[in-house]
């Protein structure tokens, strides 16, 4: 146990998921982005209302909330730190008691699994190989609902399980869980993350600016010109 984050900071929290140097917490107010940076001290960096918000799923520049009664929340957090609402989804009403939401990928297809409460099961494909930008890094998705199954005897679906990764992933040790071809090609680990994005404990950050003096050029590299550098 590194922290403990109180009742002045979360309102009931029910679910978290964190992505490079931010967790996002889903709690009774909605979606709460916290700096994890240093996870001795993790720093609240911005609040997005949301009448409900029961679980929440990071893809790179977008996030997929279970927004209850109003269906599929997707937020933009290209920004971390200034989440915004793209697009609500509810397949005209039909996705109306969301509490959970998967991603996986099947070919060139990105889809998302929902747990819809009462409804049981969705299915909702988010981009296909029609999708503007899909052979991009983040294409901004276009949900359609493709697939729906009801649980037997009146049950809710409240959960959904996780596809299993297929590789560049790890497990709660840090080991990789598969291969499948890419040998030697693992995830970092945090450490390994860290000297990225870090100098001296403290994120390292440039200007466009070249004659800004507030960002300093790297110790180490110091000693090198530019055209050395670049070799």
């Amino acid at each position: 146990m590194t922290a403990v984050l109180g009742n002045d900071l979360l309102d009931e929290p029910k679910a978290v998921k964190a992505q490079f140097r931010y967790a996002f917490v889903c709690d009774e107010e909605g979606v709460k982005v916290l700096d994890i940076s240093k996870l001795h001290a993790p720093q609240l960096v911005s609040v997005l209302d949301l009448p409900e918000a029961h679980n929440i799923y990071l893809a790179r520049t977008y996030a997929y909330v279970a927004g209850g009664e109003a269906g599929l929340i997707i937020l933009d957090i290209t920004n971390p730190e200034r989440p915004k609402i793209d697009q609500i989804y509810n397949a005209e009403g039909r996705i109306n008691d969301l509490y959970d939401v998967k991603l996986g990928i099947t070919y060139i297809s990105e889809f998302a699994y929902l747990a819809d409460g009462c409804n049981g099961m969705r299915l909702v494909q988010l981009t296909s190989a029609e999708t503007p930008g899909n052979d991009g890094f983040s294409p901004r998705p276009t949900p359609e609902l493709v697939a729906s199954y009801a649980l037997p005897k009146g049950g809710h679906a409240l959960s959904i399980s996780k596809g299993l990764d297929r590789d560049r992933a790890v497990d709660e040790s840090g080991n990789q869980i598969a291969v499948f071809g890419r040998v030697g090609a693992r995830p970092m680990n945090r450490e390994e993350q860290q000297k990225l994005y870090q100098r001296h404990g403290r994120v390292w950050k440039v200007s466009d600016n070249p004659f800004d003096k507030s960002y300093r050029f790297p110790l180490h590299l110091k000693r090198f010109g530019p055209g050395q550098l670049s070799r």
